[in-house]
């Protein structure tokens, strides 16, 4: 029998979740749901900016003790910043493990982001973003996310306006914590060979003190989409194309028919219906994907190519047929059972990496405070028909919903 995850729940309202795992190695870190639809206007790239000083000094700590903390004992520390989340996480050696979450707990609840610390890694960042800029393929889904979400926080970019990033200060950065890092919106997640009577005494010694804080912002749900279409000249060597629009936010049970329609359309696999039409077939395209994103309140599915722009148009049309075959076209029963087979063995490959895993758990103990565990997600994949899937395709993938933008 797998075990069980282990939880509790501090007196601040700080959560601890922990998954034992007979592993000489040991993960953990903290999931804070605040991320860059949290900035207020003037905030661009704020919660990103704070994820790159959280390593630069505490209280107690200057930034050379931070990164050599874990180095020196062979370990790892990361983070990452979404639109809605902060993550903030370690991989070391179980016998390490209270030295990573002291760390972890330093870091985000004891940061001072000194200023002359602050001025250099605006540059970091600033670099971080103008390699960006130079890679449309990556760049193009960040203009598209701004149109699907036109005038609301979903929309901005990650990494921010460098002009502003050049203005904040020490201020401003804990003026951003103290709005955000709310207790009632942290989790702590670990996977290990730990007992959790040690880590619940642990959390209490780094977590306890921290002040009980709760949430007050409030985020408010995109405006109703409109669809839209844009061609933008970067003179760039490929076509560079996105076709999409709004799809299912996480708490819609409809989310995992679509991941499965999302999957057999443009998904890793190579078999998949975009990689056949416009590789396999035809040969007028290397990268070709489709990507479904949930979100609290809302989502995104894109579809992109790169392609020679004298194939554009064919390109175009043979990614929309595909399309239209999903709206019209009923799965038989094999194709279905081989579809599901497929995604299942996909997610259980990647839950092999446990450090994925691990970031996992936190998150949907983050939103939904309970795991969503293999034996659920193929419960539900077992319940999913050909009209779901006929029906899911008809919503989203509806031709006259969607929105497109192309670099030339």
């Amino acid at each position: 029998m797998e075990s069980p995850i282990e939880k509790l729940t501090l007196a601040n309202g700080i959560r601890v979740v922990h998954k034992p795992d007979l592993s000489p190695v040991s993960y953990c870190g903290i999931a804070i749901n605040v991320g860059t639809r949290d900035e207020e206007e003037k905030e661009s790239g704020m919660a990103h900016f704070i994820e790159h000083m959280l390593f630069k000094g505490t209280e107690k700590r200057r930034s050379w003790h931070i990164l050599n903390r874990l180095e020196n004992v062979g370990g790892e520390l990361n983070a990452y910043t979404t639109k809605e989340e902060t993550f903030v996480y370690a991989t070391v050696l179980s016998a390490d493990f209270e030295r990573a979450m002291e760390l972890c707990a330093d870091i985000v609840f004891h940061s001072v982001f000194p200023q002359s610390e602050i001025e250099k890694e605006v540059d970091v960042i600033i670099d971080e973003i103008n390699s960006y800029n130079d890679t449309p393929s990556e760049l193009i889904f960040d203009d598209f996310e701004n149109m699907v979400f036109s005038g609301h926080p979903l929309g901005r970019n990650i990494l921010g306006d460098a002009e502003v990033l050049r203005s904040y200060t020490t201020k401003d950065a804990l003026r951003f914590v103290k709005r955000n890092y709310a207790t009632d919106q942290i989790v702590f997640f670990s996977l290990g060979d730990v007992p959790f009577k040690k880590i619940a005494h642990w959390a209490e010694r780094y977590f306890g003190d921290v002040p009980a804080s709760h949430s007050h912002a409030r985020r408010v749900a995109p405006a109703i989409y409109m669809p839209s279409n844009k061609v933008i000249d970067k003179g760039t060597h490929q076509a560079h194309v996105v076709y999409g629009g709004r799809a299912y936010k996480l708490s819609d049970e409809r989310r995992l028919t679509l991941y499965l329609l999302n999957n057999i359309l443009g998904g890793p696999g190579m078999n998949s219906r975009l990689n056949v039409a416009l590789r396999e077939r035809n040969g007028i395209a290397y990268n070709v994907e489709s990507n479904f994103t949930s979100y609290s309140d809302s989502g995104i599915i894109s579809i992109y190519f790169g392609t020679d722009s004298k194939n554009l148009e064919r390109s175009c049309h043979l990614v929309l047929n595909e399309l239209k075959k999903l709206r019209t076209e009923r799965f038989t029963d094999l194709q279905l059972r081989k579809a599901k087979k497929q995604l299942i063995c996909q997610l259980s490959i990647s839950q092999e990496s446990k450090e994925s895993f691990s970031l996992n758990v936190g998150k949907s103990f983050l939103y939904f405070d309970k795991f969503e565990c293999m034996e659920d997600v193929c419960r539900y994949l077992d319940k999913v028909t050909a009209s779901d899937l006929l029906e899911v395709a008809n919503e989203i993938l509806d031709e006259d919903q969607l929105s497109s933008l192309i670099y030339m």
